[in-house]
């Protein structure tokens, strides 16, 4: 068994690369990022992989080296993504909105993880798999009833829109791998960091908390209902 983890050097991917671990011993664990990091501790079956995950021939030149091995991955996650940068923060008004922005927000937020989801297809085996991207409660179209954050909720409602669109064709060419799009909550890292003032101590989880449920959700999941739009407590959230 494998399991990939995209964005690995975050807070969040971190801990789900070290959950994913120690939930399937059995399994290896790719922890890929842009960055070298330390996520394997020296553990044989958890290793890192340092590949720019935003450069899409670099992404296709690994994935198909992994082919050639007779590779494929029975869980993958996703966990790329921005609220804030130092080219953004998100809006609070329309005057705030610029198209360089909007732009940015997009294309780390809804055509990285997509680009991945296309290169994947066919890395999957004829057996139970999950492909989990991180989404945003915020990115429900439906429910939406504060407003602002312009870039960031458009881009994450774009990436929900692109996972269900694709799951239609992985119903035809990877059959049984469940799409899930998991909000994990409002997470103590870097992204949240700015926006933690008003969260209730008791809704700050922490990033192995968050982790801990990602794992738990996937093991629950079924491939007949797919895709899902589900929160860190295993409830759906309207797309």
């Amino acid at each position: 068994m494998n399991v990939l983890v995209i964005g690995s050097s975050g807070a969040i991917g971190k801990a789900i690369a070290q959950q994913m671990h120690e939930a399937f011993p059995q399994a290896t664990v790719y922890a890929v990022s842009r960055k070298a990091t330390e996520t394997d501790g020296g553990q044989a079956n958890l290793k890192s992989v340092q590949l720019d995950t935003t450069d899409e021939q670099a992404v296709a030149g690994w994935l198909a080296e992994c082919k050639q091995h007779d590779m494929q991955f029975h869980h993958v996650v996703c966990t790329t993504g921005i609220l804030h940068d130092g080219e953004v923060q998100p809006e609070k008004r329309l005057e705030d909105i610029t198209p360089e922005a909007l732009q940015h927000y997009f294309a780390i937020n809804s055509v990285l993880p997509m680009l991945w989801i296309k290169q994947l297809v066919g890395l999957f085996p004829s057996e139970h798999s999950t492909l989990t991207v991180l989404s945003a409660r915020v990115g429900s179209i439906e429910d939406n009833g504060l407003g602002g954050w312009y870039g960031y909720r458009a881009s994450k409602a774009a990436l929900n829109m692109l996972v269900k669109t694709a799951a239609v064709e992985y119903k035809r060419r990877a059959k049984h791998t469940s799409l899930i799009c998991y909000h994990p909550g409002t997470v103590d890292s870097q992204l949240s960091e700015p926006f933690q003032r008003n969260v209730k101590p008791e809704k700050l989880f922490t990033p192995e908390f968050t982790a801990q449920q990602l794992v738990a959700i996937i093991q629950q999941r079924k491939v007949d209902h797919s895709p899902y739009f589900l929160d860190w407590d295993n409830k759906p959230i309207p797309w």
